[in-house]
């Protein structure tokens, strides 16, 4: 059975409450379908600040599938469940093909981040559709790798502002694809933990300087998963400075409607 995000149970205490790992803000959700150009039909989620203006779009590609990853691993979903809410950012995640979540399964089958390249291609063309503005792609681990690969090459360059990287392994992606980046010009900002388990931030600064745009921002005691609600505080408050192009430290507490996850 699919999970429908219309089924959380909005309760407002009349007070300011904290907003913890379970906390869900208000925003107006709807389960989508991306069709991908050899075919197939992915399944998501696409998060909208409940009223006012969207003022940036994040298009998330996702962690290691075989390896745990999907639509909902935990930074995803807790960027869906307050960004909206905070900064007016919309958030829509998918799972790339083969990949299964509450939310159901995508068609296909994992194709070791070369398929995937449609995958990206449909979820960008999704957000263009739709009419999304400042639309930045989010790539985790092995969505980082989707991210370098295939956001700088055509049409996903010309729909994307730029992209964030979080504990970017540099695994698939390889030198030419860094120095697409670097043609495009097009802003490229990538967060390693400091224990990360593949890729540190020296070693990454040393990577990345292919790409004279890039910034390497290494997290301070941080580590590849980004478990603990510090680092998940730390990561959306970079995420949302870079696509609102200000310094933003989120809120920790809200007043208003609130539910649990």
């Amino acid at each position: 059975m699919n999970f429908d995000p219309a089924s959380y149970h909005f309760v407002n205490s009349g007070e300011a409450e904290e907003i913890r790992a379970s906390s869900v803000l208000p925003a107006h959700r709807e389960n989508i379908e991306l069709r991908t150009e050899d075919g197939l039909t992915l399944v998501g989620e696409l998060a909208l600040p409940e009223s006012g203006e969207i003022k940036a779009t994040l298009v998330t590609l996702h962690p290691l599938p075989t390896h745990g990853g999907f639509m909902d691993s935990h930074l995803y979903r807790k960027a869906s469940f307050r960004l909206p809410a905070l900064t007016g950012i919309a958030v829509l995640r998918f799972n790339t093909r083969g990949t299964s979540s509450p939310r159901g399964t995508s068609q296909g089958n994992f194709e070791e981040g070369i398929g995937e390249r449609a995958d990206v291609l449909a979820a960008s063309q999704f957000a263009v559709d739709r009419g999304l503005p400042n639309r930045w792609l989010l790539g985790w681990s092995f969505g980082t790798e989707l991210a370098l690969k295939y956001g700088a090459l055509p049409p996903a360059a010309a729909q994307v502002e730029g992209a964030i990287l979080l504990s970017p392994p540099l695994k698939r992606a390889e030198d030419q694809d860094l120095d697409r980046w670097a043609e495009s010009a097009k802003p490229l900002i990538a967060l390693v933990p400091e224990f990360d388990d593949y890729l540190r931030p020296e070693e990454a600064r040393q990577r990345f300087a292919r790409v004279p745009q890039a910034e390497v921002k290494g997290i301070e005691g941080g580590k590849h998963l980004w478990v603990g609600e510090k680092y998940v505080r730390q990561a959306l408050d970079e995420i949302s400075s870079t696509l609102l192009g200000a310094p933003i430290t989120l809120p920790s507490q809200w007043l208003g409607p609130m539910a649990s996850a």
